[in-house]
């Protein structure tokens, strides 16, 4: 253990200063309790203010869900953008948005998300531009949102402030308020999904059960024991394969990302069926494997692919673990996944795609810290205390 002051979960983190600048290296800790390990603790209870903030009628929240109507009702498209971390909760967001659009009686909407990179050069000719960024001064993604304002699309940003360099070229800014501690963001992912189920709250007329995402959260953080063996199994790994189907597929990509940033294990992102489509020839029983299952939407069918795909993984010896609801860890032998579980609540009282994006979010990011331990690595910095990896990161840069 480290000697750094007590941390205390329940307290609401700093914003950035003001005026607002980007957030220098973490400061380092010799061991845990890591900055991230604080920062999945802290998550129940910041999501729970990140709700009740936003619920108001006369929020940001409220404003945004009411622009997304009128482009989706305009038959125009409603796209997300990101990068890192935020591309990946730009695509959680889409499942979150697509769902609640067709709660609201739009069936026919089209939300979808775009790498802001891809997006910056090729700006949609028609709808709405929704930038994801947790401190808002990602160079891609603010180019994406200049590159749609200058096209004359309206333009909206998730971030953690209206003072940061994103806030200041969108149309509509809705903060999340409080700041990630380390750079492999866990707050960062978290944040923008909570923000935007409750944007889909005030589109759908469904109401945002913050007690309900508090719980859901926190739950997930009892996981330790089972992360702790899922980690000691997948420590000496040569790679890692994450796979997902359905709205589970963002929280797949991201678990990839901050394995990679905190524990520097290899890994790799496949679709379910993508996977059992050419990949196999290439593992062997050092291949580590993790399925995400928790979707609701068309879970049988999901389970019995799932099923399958872990049955091939058996037969080479890979292995595997999984994130899965508790439906779905009812009806998958145990058998089929040797180096653990990690159970997700069941939340049938929240929309399916924000009780299987929400629901796995601490689960994956308390296996990442897990597995960092195992690996003998520090998260919070993601490598940016070695002189090496500062200087590659310079001359991306540059």
């Amino acid at each position: 253990m480290t000697s750094e002051a007590a941390f205390d979960p329940t307290a609401p983190l700093a914003g950035p200063p003001d005026p607002w600048e980007s957030t220098s290296t973490p400061s380092t800790r010799s061991g845990p309790p890591y900055h991230m390990t604080d920062m999945i603790a802290a998550e129940p209870y910041l999501a729970r203010r990140i709700v009740e903030r936003l619920t108001r009628p006369d929020s940001p929240a409220a404003r945004l869900a009411a622009e997304i109507r009128a482009t989706l009702e305009a038959g125009d498209p409603v796209t997300l953008t990101g990068c890192g971390t935020s591309e990946h909760a730009a695509l959680a967001t889409a499942e979150i948005l697509r769902e609640a659009a067709q709660a609201a009686n739009l069936p026919n909407a089209i939300v979808s998300s775009e790498q802001a990179f891809e997006l910056s050069l090729a700006p949609p000719t028609r709808g709405l531009v929704i930038g994801i960024s947790h401190e808002g001064g990602t160079t891609a993604t603010n180019a994406a949102i200049r590159s749609a304002r200058d096209a004359g699309r309206p333009t909206a940003v998730i971030t953690v402030s209206r003072r940061s360099p994103a806030g200041a070229l969108a149309g509509i800014v809705v903060e999340t308020d409080e700041l990630d501690h380390g750079w492999c963001h866990t707050i960062g992912y978290l944040s923008p999904i909570v923000a935007v189920a409750s944007v889909g709250a005030h589109l759908s007329g469904r109401p945002l059960d913050a007690s309900a995402v508090e719980g859901l959260l926190a739950a997930g953080t009892r996981g330790e024991t089972s992360a702790e063996r899922i980690a000691a199994a997948l420590a000496d790994a040569s790679t890692l394969l994450v796979i997902a189907t359905g709205a589970d597929r963002p929280a797949g990509r991201e678990l990839v990302l901050k394995i990679e940033e905190a524990s520097w294990l290899p890994s790799a992102y496949r679709d379910l069926e993508t996977f059992l489509h050419g990949h196999l020839p290439a593992t062997d029983a050092t291949t580590g494997l993790v399925l995400i299952l928790a979707d609701p939407d068309h879970r049988a069918e999901r389970v019995a692919r799932a099923r399958q795909a872990l049955a091939a993984a058996r037969v080479i010896g890979q292995r595997a673990a999984a994130i899965v609801s508790a439906d779905v860890d009812a009806l998958l032998d145990r058998d089929l996944t040797p180096a653990g579980r990690l159970v997700v609540q069941e939340a049938p009282g929240l929309p399916g795609p924000v009780a299987a994006l929400i629901g796995s979010t601490t689960p994956l990011q308390l296996l990442t810290e897990r597995l960092a331990r195992a690996r003998g690595t520090n998260p919070d910095a993601i490598r940016r205390d070695d002189p090496l990896y500062v200087a590659a990161s310079d001359a991306a840069e540059s």
